[in-house]
């Protein structure tokens, strides 16, 4: 096993990024709106000189912010075919090892997370889903295009 995970908070519930494909973690300057972007593109920011696309998890999971919370500004900077993204996310947790391997999901999910889920890990602070980080990316447009 061996594997290691970043544990982030979206939308209220624990889930696992591979920790490996998160380059750093960051919190969000200004972002700047992409116009006719898709809904779950929040807009562009930039890092040490770079531009980042700036992607709202919870839109991308076709979920909407409470009207009483404030936007988060954490985010997982992650490189996906030559991109750089920040996801942004409610709260970084812990880095975590697992102690399963990754396990079919025995549910059905809710809302855009069965797009993302790549399975379920156990670890010491309990079951979280892995997020297929390409799937979060794409967002909810992706089964359009399908």
């Amino acid at each position: 096993m061996n594997q290691l995970y970043l544990i982030v908070t979206i939308a209220g519930e624990l889930a696992a990024f591979r920790a490996a494909d998160v380059q750093s973690v960051i919190e969000l300057g200004k972002v700047t709106p992409a116009p006719r972007a898709p809904h779950h593109i929040a807009g562009l920011t930039a890092l040490r000189s770079r531009a980042l696309t700036v992607i709202d998890c919870l839109k991308s999971l076709e979920l909407e912010l409470p009207e009483d919370e404030a936007i988060s500004r954490h985010a997982a900077v992650v490189e996906h075919e030559g991109h750089l993204y920040a996801l942004r996310l409610e709260a970084v947790d812990d880095v975590v090892e697992a102690t399963s391997e990754p396990e079919p999901v025995p549910a059905e999910l809710a809302g855009g997370w069965h797009r993302v889920a790549l399975g379920m890990i156990e670890t010491d602070i309990g079951a979280m889903l892995l997020i297929d980080l390409a799937a979060m990316i794409a967002g909810p447009e992706q089964k359009l295009a399908a």
